[in-house]
């Protein structure tokens, strides 16, 4: 219920919800039901959610029944959206393709488990760019998914229908996954936060076969730092915490890649970093020396894993698939042996350049993306800084972090004079989650990382 002295449960954080439901305030059921009309009311404009699940009521009265019984539930009653990459029992779980359009998973996957087991509620299933393989979320069996911001714009990809649900406060959290930034690059675009953990801290599986085994991670997405770290408590109750020592940070415009950015990006950027230095945090402009990988371009991979898994499909019909999709598979079908083996060694390249880098360092900070939002249409923007732009020049900075295995969040950090959202990236070496966390957790307020209308 909503009254004059209380907010929206959905403009909520969900510690908030979860308190108030947990204190009788509000009930599992409405949390379930406000969410619903939000969807109905803002999901249309958008098309975040491909189904909502039709049990939800029912899981808001088992929700309410545990409460009863004395329960502990830290997630008591808080909806929650799921990737359309995510097996979720009983549901359509379709990767955004036709190929999938009648396929019922049959069974949770890991993660969604443990969130149903502290109280969570599955609202339905976020919108996911075809097999998770594309910067924006424009799905031939869905079209195209819209930035709540601007809906003229993308959200991007592939977690696009999770980040939009959730920066429209549709619900407060939404569970994603990141093979090479689809979790951070799309908060950044809608302003909200994406955490990518070192593999398998979060539970992976089972679901569907990766183009590419090892790289993504299941990833929370929420409106608040107070939420990540509630999330990720829940997913991955084994993380220690973190010590308390001082950290050596390093910041990069570029993450040493050379990639060009946009001037409002480059503003922003610097005011992060000035901001920070002026509250105290020590900064040393450096990044990792890729020089021994250049030429290095594990992309590869992923379009022979699309041409392993679908190929065959692909050959026989290619109406069934995104163009783009099918240009990735096509291109996995001419590699040669030798040149799969080159993007495996790519990879392992990316991977020593980032293990040599952190010998030096604890955690570097980067712009999440060298450009802000784009026209919904395209798959990705046109041009960066007036030159013709690559098909992953808007990813130029986050692919790295996942071939080397290691965490990253991307915090919301201000916008451009147009209002557009931008994100700033920390990464840390592999298997130090908990480091990372504690030190965004200090980084999101001093760069307005927090959702200011969050209550």
């Amino acid at each position: 219920m909503t009254t004059d002295l209380m907010p929206h449960p959905m403009d909520l954080s969900a510690s908030a919800l979860a308190t108030a439901i947990r204190a009788g305030d509000l009930t599992p059921a409405d949390a379930a039901r406000t969410a619903l009309d939000r969807a109905d009311d803002r999901n249309p404009g958008l098309n975040a959610i491909t189904r909502l699940n039709p049990r939800v009521m029912q899981e808001a009265g088992s929700v309410a029944l545990r409460l009863a019984a004395g329960e502990d539930l830290p997630l008591a009653g808080v909806p929650v959206l799921i990737k359309d990459n995510i097996w979720v029992g009983g549901m359509g779980i379709t990767q955004g393709s036709r190929l999938f359009e009648q396929f019922v998973a049959p069974e949770d996957a890991i993660a969604v488990r443990m969130l149903r087991r502290a109280g969570a509620v599955i609202l339905g299933i976020g919108t996911c760019a075809e097999f998770a393989c594309k910067g924006s979320t424009n799905t031939p069996l869905y079209g195209m998914t819209r930035n709540p911001v601007d809906p003229a714009l993308t959200p991007g990809g592939s977690s696009g229908g999770c980040v939009a649900a959730v920066a429209a406060r549709i619900c407060p959290l939404a569970l994603g996954t990141d093979a090479g930034g689809s979790s951070r690059r799309p908060p950044a675009h809608v302003g909200i936060l994406g955490f990518k953990p070192t593999p398998d801290v979060i539970p992976y599986g089972p679901g569907f076969d990766e183009p590419v085994w090892g790289i993504s991670s299941l990833c929370p997405l929420a409106r608040s730092m107070e939420d990540i770290l509630l999330m990720t408590r829940v997913l991955a109750p084994l993380l220690p915490d973190a010590a308390g020592e001082p950290l050596r940070l390093a910041y990069s415009p570029d993450f040493g890649t050379g990639q060009a950015l946009e001037p409002e990006v480059a503003r922003n950027f610097n005011a992060a970093i000035g901001a920070l230095s002026d509250a105290g945090v020590a900064l040393t402009e450096a990044a990792p020396d890729w020089q021994g990988t250049t030429g290095a371009d594990p992309l590869p991979l992923q379009f022979a894993g699309l041409a392993a898994l679908f190929g065959d499909r692909w050959r026989a019909e290619p109406a069934l698939f995104d163009p783009d999709l099918g240009a990735q598979i096509e291109a996995g079908l001419a590699l040669s042996g030798t040149e799969v083996a080159e993007a495996h060694f790519s990879a392992h390249r990316l991977t020593e350049a980032l293990r040599v880098f952190f010998r030096s360092f604890d955690a570097i900070l980067t712009p999440t993306t060298p450009c802000p939002a784009w026209p919904v249409e395209l798959s990705a923007p046109a041009t960066i800084v007036g030159k013709p732009c690559a098909g992953r020049d808007h990813a130029a900075f986050t692919p790295q972090a996942n071939h080397a295995g290691c965490p990253a969040i991307s915090l919301p950090s201000g916008t451009t004079p147009d209002g557009l959202p931008l994100g700033l990236q920390i990464v840390a070496p592999r298997g130090q989650d908990a480091r990372l966390l504690a030190l965004a957790a200090k980084v999101a307020p001093l760069i307005g990382g927090t959702d200011p209308g969050m209550v």
